[in-house]
């Protein structure tokens, strides 16, 4: 039940587009892996994190690492002398959302924390992170495995709500046409929701 209403609809849904779309047939292992695959084929995300100062909302594009215990936590290297370890210390609380050409999308809430260990950042290291660390000249702060500033900022998933399709986008451009002949909303995406208890059976799982 909506706490903000303008107009009363009876009996009638007054979010047809959701009320249709929305898909409740499948189970937690397929929503996971569902959205686990569309994430990792966006490669990029936006990470939105309270700036502890001013108290707003900032965001930011990170590239997905990996995605670890059964999809429930995403890994995303970071210079932790960057602004936004400040923030995530300050705040853990994260959004990621994910968005592609044909209008999919995914958004993810979840906790974070951010790892130095070695061994975590040699398993995903990549050498594109040295464009991005730069080479201080020292023979420590080379941006290579070994760097100190390379850590691992870990989003452990607490819900999240996605939106795909099996629909090519002629068949959507299609449904969307016949809605407005119609008035009949259209039935495009394929909207699924991860509960946070749904989160923690199938991280323990």
């Amino acid at each position: 039940m909506s706490t903000f209403s303008n107009t009363d609809t009876g009996s009638k849904p007054a979010d047809p587009y959701t009320h249709a779309n929305k898909d409740t047939s499948v189970t937690t292992q397929d929503k996971v892996d569902a959205l686990t695959k569309f994430a990792q084929s966006c490669k990029f995300g936006m990470m939105t994190t309270r700036d502890q100062a001013s108290g707003k909302l900032v965001s930011r594009c990170m590239a997905i690492v990996a995605a670890e215990h059964n999809g429930t936590d995403y890994l995303f290297f970071t210079n932790t002398e960057s602004h936004k370890t400040d923030e995530l210390k300050s705040d853990p609380h994260v959004n990621l959302a994910f968005l592609d050409y044909s209008g999919q999308w995914a958004s993810v809430a979840g906790t974070t924390s951010i790892e130095t260990d070695r061994s975590v950042v040699k398993k995903y290291y990549s050498p594109t992170l040295k464009a991005w660390m730069g080479d201080l000249g020292d023979g420590k702060h080379d941006g290579s495995e070994n760097d100190p500033r390379i850590g691992v900022i870990r989003v452990k998933m607490t819900t999240a709500t996605y939106a795909i399709t099996d629909r090519t986008i002629l068949g959507r451009l299609a449904e969307v046409a016949k809605g407005m002949v119609t008035g009949e909303q259209a039935n495009v995406n394929h909207i699924r929701e991860i509960t946070e208890e749904e989160v923690r059976a199938h991280r323990s799982a």
